[in-house]
C-alpha cells in the first residue's frame, strides 16, 4: 500500500474530517504506540498503519482496502 492509497482509504472509510481526526489522535499499539500521522513520519509502512487503524476501529475485513483500491499482498 502506498501512502496515497492509505490516505484515500482513510477518507473513503472515515470521511475527510473524521479521517483527519482519527489519524492525528488515535494511538495505535501495533505501530509502537504512535498515531497514524506519527507512524507515517517515523517511516512505518502504510499497510501496517492501515491494518492497525482498521483493527482499532473495527473496520470489517471486506472494507479494509478502501473503495476502488486494488488489493495488496502486503
Amino acid at each position: 500500500m502506498r501512502l496515497s492509497e492509505f490516505r484515500i482509504a482513510v477518507e473513503e472509510e472515515f470521511g475527510e474530517a473524521y479521517g483527519r481526526v482519527i489519524t492525528r489522535d488515535l494511538v495505535l499499539g501495533p505501530v509502537g504506540g504512535l498515531t497514524a500521522e506519527q507512524a507515517i513520519k517515523a517511516g512505518v509502512a502504510p499497510r501496517a498503519i492501515w491494518n492497525a487503524l482498521c483493527d482499532a476501529s473495527d473496520v470489517p475485513a471486506e472494507r479494509r482496502y478502501g473503495v476502488g483500491l486494488r488489493e495488496s499482498n502486503n
